[in-house]
């Protein structure tokens, strides 16, 4: 009973090893990550278009529930950047930004959200993140952050722009460059020049004034609070809010309050696409961050536990005023980088964040909002990798593009075409290619009782024995291919007498791919030629056995493909052995 318990709520298991050493380096990667988040989760409710508590809200209940029931030991679960990009596009088809109704959307968002992955937790469909290939996701995390850096530059630049493309934003900006506010450039530009250094600069600056490395790199993490802090002062000091810097203004002290999304039937019906997308995009980068850092000290994590976690994280958003949550890969970094060994860093974290809710908001309120794009724009401007498009090109150009099209979509529909574009990219990608299947014939190596592709290495083959070793399972979208392929290499070599299917690679075949199986016996055999097959796995022999097919097949199931040439040519006494030249 108590590991099935475990299973469900991992804090039983990690919780009987927690030592006093374990809770200090949990409250210390605690502390520094706190530090970091409060700058970022203002920032990322800022893209999110929700007021910046929302930010602060979303990170403190979604990471306590994160941390009573996911696995992973470093995850740090909060606001991020794609996410928040995508919660604004999909709030923002159905409310004003700003409105109350904007606010209930993106609770019932995270609602819908956390009921979904909850659901495919519980059902343990976490393999639902192979479905999408890493070089799309690549690609459309790199539209998002050309996206996600765009939509900034209308904070840094202090006009307003709007728009969900490319396009439309850079034609806002541009319509707008006449009312630059002077103040607000000089400020951003600082901020972003100064937070670009701090991430190349401030480390190797630290040590040679005598740190660590590893201390000098947790304090270069922390350098947007300097930003903050000088800016804010600075904006206090000179009134330059007066004279049109955008602020953060007045900002709610106290703990998140609990909030019921809005259920409406038509709201619901217009946010379950994009919470589903939302889902899947967060699901798949959250669980890559895990598996990565749970890699480091050869832990594991459980992707269906992952979804479980998640789903709770993102209804506690749901019920104290946030918006959609996942694992974010800065912040998880640092928490590793930091020494965080158990969730119970997260459950700190969230304590920290909850005091700063209580007694820092009111030292925000002269925060300037170029600092907060600044933030958003170094941090995204990483996530930005056009190398995926020269490796895919030169490995698979099938990938590219994919790739290229995901970028293409995002940047000229919006995120919610693109990561729609991606999922269908991915998913059809998998069809092309196994639709296709690799079917090799195969002669035998001299000497050995291997069997190679004919067109790769001289082997010994027999007219009369054609055999052809099959690379993938067999199903409804490549059976017919198979089928054709076959009847049009016997119907080109008249002394064929035996066809030979070689199914090392075969994991399935589907009724579909049973009854092309049962076509091509029933097609061979009116011809005089008779089918076999070779190197059948157990579970698809199993199948096999459960239908007519093996009663009606005109040969034999041999169990290696050398027992068939023995069978089918040494035996017979009619080997007319040859070479076929490397191609």
């Amino acid at each position: 009973m108590m590991p099935l318990l475990a299973r469900y709520f991992p804090p039983l298991d990690w919780g009987r090893r927690y030592t006093t050493v374990t809770l200090t380096s949990d409250v210390m990667a605690a502390v520094i990550v706190t530090i970091m988040l409060i700058p970022q989760s203002l920032a990322y409710a800022l893209l999110a278009g929700l007021p910046p508590e929302a930010g602060i809200y979303a990170s403190i209940v979604p990471i306590i529930l994160y941390a009573l029931f996911g696995t992973s030991r470093a995850l740090a679960v909060g606001p991020v950047a794609v996410v928040s990009l995508m919660t604004a596009a999909a709030v923002g088809q159905v409310a004003e930004a700003g409105s109350m109704g904007y606010a209930a959307a993106a609770l019932t968002l995270a609602l819908l959200s956390g009921a979904m992955l909850l659901a495919l937790g519980l059902l343990r469909l976490g393999f639902i993140a192979n479905f999408l290939s890493h070089p799309v996701i690549a690609g459309f995390i790199t539209a998002s952050g050309i996206l996600i850096a765009t939509s900034q530059l209308k904070h840094i630049l202090g006009v307003p722009a709007g728009g969900h493309t490319l396009i439309e934003m850079l034609g806002a900006l541009a319509a707008h460059l006449d009312a630059v506010n002077w103040p607000t450039l000089v400020i951003g530009v600082l901020a972003t020049g100064f937070l670009f250094w701090v991430r190349k600069g401030l480390k190797p600056l630290l040590q040679r004034a005598g740190l660590r490395p590893r201390t000098a790199d947790l304090l270069a993490k922390t350098g947007p609070v300097a930003a903050v802090a000088v800016s804010t002062l600075a904006v206090w000091l000179l009134g330059l809010d007066g004279g049109g810097v955008a602020i953060v203004g007045a900002v709610p002290q106290g703990l998140p309050p609990l909030t019921m999304p809005d259920l409406s039937p038509d709201l619901v019906s217009a946010l379950l696409l994009p919470a589903a997308l939302i889902s899947v995009i967060g699901f798949v980068e959250s669980v890559s961050v895990a598996q990565t850092l749970a890699a480091k000290r050869r832990q594991r994590i459980d992707p269906d536990q992952e979804l479980i976690g998640l789903g709770a994280a993102n209804l506690g958003a749901a019920f104290t005023g946030g918006y959609p949550v996942t694992g974010g890969f800065a912040r998880s970094v640092v928490n590793f980088d930091a020494g965080a060994e158990t969730p119970a860093a997260g459950a700190f974290t969230a304590v920290g964040l909850a005091i700063a809710a209580l007694a820092l908001t009111p030292l925000i309120f002269f925060l300037p909002k170029a600092v907060l794009a600044a933030t958003i724009i170094v941090a995204v401007l990483s996530l930005v990798d056009f190398s995926i498009l020269r490796k895919s090109w030169g490995y698979s150009k099938a990938d590219f593009a994919a790739v290229l099209a995901t970028i293409l979509l995002t940047l000229g529909l919006g995120v919610e075409a693109g990561v729609s574009a991606g999922v269908l990219l991915s998913i059809g990608l998998h069809l092309y290619k196994t639709s296709r299947p690799h079917v090799a014939e195969v002669g035998l190596v001299p000497g050995t009782h291997h069997f190679r592709n004919v067109l790769r290495h001289r082997v010994r083959t027999n007219p009369a024995v054609l055999t052809l070793r099959v690379d993938e399972s067999l199903y409804f979208a490549n059976a017919r291919f198979l089928e054709d392929m076959i009847l049009d290499r016997v119907a080109e070599d008249c002394p064929i007498k035996h066809v030979v299917l070689m199914c090392p690679a075969v994991n399935e075949i589907d009724f579909s791919a049973l009854e092309s199986l049962e076509a091509i016996n029933e097609r061979l055999r009116s011809i005089g030629i008779k089918l076999h097959l070779s190197e059948v796995k157990g579970p698809v022999m199993d199948r096999l056995k459960r239908s007519h097919f093996l009663d009606q097949l005109t040969g034999e199931v041999f169990l290696s493909q050398y027992d068939a040439w023995e069978t089918l040519v040494l035996q017979k006494k009619d080997d007319t052995p040859h070479a076929r030249a490397t191609a």
